[in-house]
């Protein structure tokens, strides 16, 4: 690996993709502090903790575990070091707004028994849709994940375009999915990961079949202290690795000097070789860079489409849930409707999908004895009117829907409660428009289409994260930190060969 030593980066921004960019960028040697304007590392992988009630308040499914044992693996380490993993039976419960509940569990045999109820044939469709999704990955991820294809050329390399050959480059996931299964229920199986890449099945590229190789085969895991707990693994690796951190330093200016950087920040000014920007793509251009630097204006973000914000509800709760699983998703049976209230007419939706976390089902350590933790999420349009009147009603909107649908009716037994909102992902996260996520995973949003790690109008600044490649999700920022720190490096050897 070319060496970094000698060299000074700060990175801006403390999430996921920040924390794995400064434990690549320490291994090879450089002089790496990461600044966060919050209390706490982790970014949205934050962590709320109140009257004994610890919450994950962003993230809060470990899928796709090769990733963190590859990331781990590139310093000698594995995940075992700093957290153990309990694989969820189930998966993940279902309940459907007509009555109807389906549990995906880690037996196949038996998930498939569950879709043949429903269709015929549907059984042997699961196994065909799980072989195309596994090629998708193993394919995907090699060659179109690890590697930052970045130029339209390098997607025509003939090298490239074999590796290609048979992915499910084109389509949506709907037309996708309806290729398997009449079911429309069957259809929302295959499809509720689109909640994680914040698109719709209509907008979503046909690529990201690949996600039910995640679910289905790799499997749904809590790790030791939820994701919290992986947030400190990277922070501890990256102090081992020689990373400094500073909490509550939130950036405020990126100003070029001689020689290097001048990142201003409300306790006074640090000076760096090269700067990393893990803070939003959006807030970094037009919020921290003077207008002749920035690489796209306030016109391209603007027409952007992106991922939806969320409605979010912390409940501390005496008793337990004993009709939830760690997690369970509720679907209407046409959602549809609820996509167009995000993405085509903003507004609350009426009819929502939702999800509901109940971590204290495998871990009893996040509410006090006698007690359960559980959070309810809405994905809602970015940029909704959110006021303390409008999260009131819909906060009795959304438990009253809780108790038809789930029959689990915690109206009676709440005694802690936190919300939070769009207006909240706008001002923790200068999130553009409070958008949970960042840029959706459409068509027009993926791979090359995503905004650079290099800055376009700034030599040796960096981006990392979910608003570049490849995308949204833990996983994707953690691999985001290793792509930004070979382009990095590839930089750095360009610039000091003989």
């Amino acid at each position: 690996m070319h060496s970094l030593a000698g060299e000074s980066v700060v990175i801006i921004g403390a999430g996921v993709g920040g924390l794995s960019t400064a434990c690549h960028l320490a291994d090879a040697g450089a002089d790496v502090r990461v600044i966060e304007k919050n209390e706490q590392l982790g970014g949205r992988a934050s962590r709320l903790e109140a009257e004994g009630f610890r919450f994950d308040m962003g993230p809060s499914w470990y899928l796709m575990p090769d990733v963190f044992e590859r990331f781990f693996a590139e310093f000698d380490r594995t995940p075992s070091d700093y957290y153990e993993l309990t694989h969820l039976d189930p998966h993940y419960r279902l309940f459907f707004t007509d009555g109807d509940r389906i549990d995906v569990t880690p037996d196949l045999e038996r998930t498939k028994a569950v879709f043949e109820s429903y269709e015929a044939g549907a059984g042997e469709a699961l196994e065909r849709y799980l072989e195309k999704s596994r090629a998708n990955y193993e394919v995907g991820m090699e060659h179109f994940v690890y590697e930052d294809r970045t130029r339209l050329r390098e997607y025509v390399d003939r090298d490239v375009a074999r590796q290609a050959r048979g992915l499910s480059l084109l389509g949506s996931m709907q037309d996708h999915v309806e290729g398997y299964f009449d079911h429309p229920k069957l259809q929302q199986v295959m499809q509720y990961t689109l909640v994680f890449l914040g698109g719709s099945p209509t907008n979503t590229p046909a690529l990201y079949n690949l996600m039910s190789h995640v679910d289905f085969n790799l499997g749904v895991w809590y790790p030791e202290g939820g994701i919290g707990g992986v947030i400190d693994a990277f922070v501890d690796l990256g102090r081992e690795l020689g990373v400094t951190y500073d909490t509550d330093r939130p950036a405020t200016a990126i100003k070029g000097r001689e020689g290097g950087f001048l990142v201003e920040t409300r306790r006074g000014p640090l000076q760096s070789d090269l700067v990393v920007s893990n803070a939003s793509y959006p807030h970094t251009e037009q919020e921290l860079l003077p207008p002749e630097r920035r690489g796209y204006d306030a016109d391209y973000w603007e027409s952007r489409t992106y991922a939806p914000s969320a409605f979010l509800l912390y409940l501390g709760v005496e008793g337990d849930l004993p009709e939830l699983a760690h997690h369970t998703l509720v679907l209407p049976t046409d959602w549809h409707g609820h996509f167009e209230q995000i993405f085509d007419d903003p507004q609350w939706p009426d009819d929502p999908a939702y999800y509901l976390c109940a971590p204290s089902k495998t871990d009893e350590t996040v509410a006090p004895d006698g007690h359960s933790a559980m959070f309810v999420l809405v994905p809602v349009a970015p940029g909704l009117e959110d006021t303390p009147e409008i999260r009131e009603a819909y906060r009795d909107t959304m438990l009253e829907h809780v108790a038809a649908t789930t029959g689990v009716d915690v109206r009676d037994r709440i005694v802690f409660e936190e919300r939070f909102c769009v207006e909240d992902f706008a001002d923790r996260y200068n999130s553009y428009e409070g958008t949970a996520l960042g840029l959706a995973h459409t068509l027009r949003q993926t791979s090359l289409f995503r905004p650079p790690h290099r800055a376009k109008g700034v030599d040796g600044l960096y981006f990392v994260g979910g608003d570049t490649t490849p995308g949204i999700g833990v996983p994707m920022c953690l691999i985001s930190g290793r792509l930004t720190a070979e382009a990095i490096l590839e930089d750095h050897a360009q610039s000091h060969s003989p």
